[in-house]
């Protein structure tokens, strides 16, 4: 079994999200959503999410191809979450730039081999996480 992990916030799950969830999903078999807790999201978007941890993570729940829902790291750059997980593949989305240096910095670190792949955008004029919270 292939396992693949995705991260991010999911404020708000929209069609962005959703391509982003299949791709990832057609790099394995098994997908592992891995969401920001509320303390991380503002500390990176320098403002708290429209939903809380637990109302994101039962959103994710019940998207189609989403295997497992686990909540992120307390720390960012401890990376315990894919060191619990083990995932074969790290589905990154068009924009996670900081997020795939990080981890081109610590992928080595891992006992394991891990594969990092960058899903391509879908609309990403209308569906960016930024420009859909702003018009909420």
């Amino acid at each position: 079994m292939k396992k693949v992990m995705v991260f991010g916030v999911f404020d708000g799950v929209h069609e962005g999200h959703r391509h982003f969830l299949k791709e990832a999903k057609a790099l394995g078999d098994y997908l592992v959503v891995c969401i920001a807790q509320d303390h991380v999201v503002e500390h990176l978007k320098g403002h708290a999410p429209q939903l809380d941890v637990s109302e994101r993570f039962d959103h994710l729940r019940q998207e189609d191809g989403v295997d497992e829902v686990v909540i992120g790291d307390h720390t960012l750059s401890t990376w315990e979450a894919v060191k619990k997980h083990k995932p074969d593949v790290i589905a990154l989305g068009y924009d996670q730039t900081l997020l795939k240096e990080d981890l081109e910095r610590h992928v080595q670190s891992f006992d394991w081999p891990v594969a990092l792949r960058t899903v391509s955008a879908y609309e990403p004029n209308t569906y960016h996480s930024s420009l859909h919270n702003k018009e909420s």
